[in-house]
């Protein structure tokens, strides 16, 4: 029997058989570690907020921490690969930094108005005020670096 197991835009099919004998996914027999990965990166999610047209200004313009916006779509490959980046950076800073994503999709309105034109895009903002972008799928490191510029 499969299971579908979704979170965050990923959808992951466990319990049927490939091709090759072993669980789909898996080459000859090869241990299947997508069940173990997308659990965890459900329990990472939950660290980080999502955030919307409606709540942009509350969430992210009037915040007193640096938040770190993740502009991101369901259907985007390197949007999923940063994902579990964008979790660690938010348990890893706690409450130096506020870290949401914004489905583009889903509010577009915000997405026009900073002028996202390619996703993953990732924005920093500080006292209602845009700091710095960082595009595409970048390091852990990338992204750390940007953020060390603007903590206190």
């Amino acid at each position: 029997m499969a299971h579908a197991i979704a979170s965050h835009g990923i959808l992951s099919r466990v319990g049927r058989k490939g091709k090759h004998g072993g669980p789909r996914g898996t080459r000859n027999g090869e241990k299947n570690t997508r069940r173990t990965d997308v659990r965890v990166h459900a329990e990472a999610a939950k660290t980080v907020g999502a955030v919307t047209d409606k709540d942009w200004d509350e969430i992210v313009l009037k915040s007193n921490v640096p938040v770190l916006v993740d502009f991101w779509a369901p259907w985007c490959g390197p949007c999923r690969m940063i994902a579990p980046l964008i979790d660690e950076i938010s348990t890893e800073y706690g409450e130096k930094i506020k870290c949401v994503k914004l489905n583009t999709d889903e509010s577009p309105s915000i997405a026009t108005e900073y002028g996202i034109r390619s996703i993953p895009t990732v924005m920093i903002f500080k006292d209602g005020q845009k700091l710095d972008t960082v595009i595409g799928a970048v390091p852990k490191s990338t992204l750390t670096g940007t953020i060390d510029k603007f903590l206190d």
